[in-house]
């Protein structure tokens, strides 16, 4: 499998970071990359990409924790840039660079008032994805904590011999 990251297609439009992408002779037929043309040409939502990548981009840009944690905060309503640092353990840039991300893929928006500036999501049906995600994690946490339980009660000792 050949990796490429050369041209304009190779910079990932959420995280504005490289991407490396299968050489199109190595993947199978149907997954093939749009043209560079064709991705230089259409808009970042495209009918040339398959749903499957922009449900992966889509994804990528929930993909780090102190976006989750944004998120978290905006649950109860906008919050200025001073409101998350106070509830953040993060540097001012790094929160920057972090809501940059959420507002260029359309996941939050902002205001300016004066001189703060306000986020809140976009659109509230993002909840009902955390919601599950926390759903099917509390899941297999439980699941987990069963089978932990279970081990813990075998007893891998020998048994003593008994002084008959």
């Amino acid at each position: 499998m050949k990796l490429s990251a050369s041209g304009p297609e190779a910079v990932d439009p959420v995280t504005g970071t490289a991407r490396y992408t299968e050489a199109a002779a190595d993947l199978p037929r149907g997954f093939e990359e749009p043209t560079a043309a064709a991705t230089r040409s259409e808009p970042s939502v495209s009918a040339a990409q398959p749903i499957y990548r922009l449900k992966a981009d889509f994804f990528k840009t929930l993909g780090h924790p102190a976006r989750i944690r944004v998120l978290e905060i905006l649950r109860d309503g906008e919050a200025s840039v001073s409101e998350l640092l106070a509830q953040m353990d993060l540097e001012p840039s790094h929160l920057s660079q972090q809501l940059g991300v959420l507002r260029r893929a359309g996941v939050v928006q902002s205001r300016k008032a004066g001189a703060s500036v306000h986020y809140s999501v976009a659109d509230p049906r993002i909840f009902d994805l955390l919601e599950t995600a926390r759903a099917i994690l509390s899941a297999s946490l439980r699941e987990t904590s069963s089978l932990l339980g279970e081990l813990e009660a075998i007893d891998f000792r020998p048994k003593a011999a008994d002084p008959a």
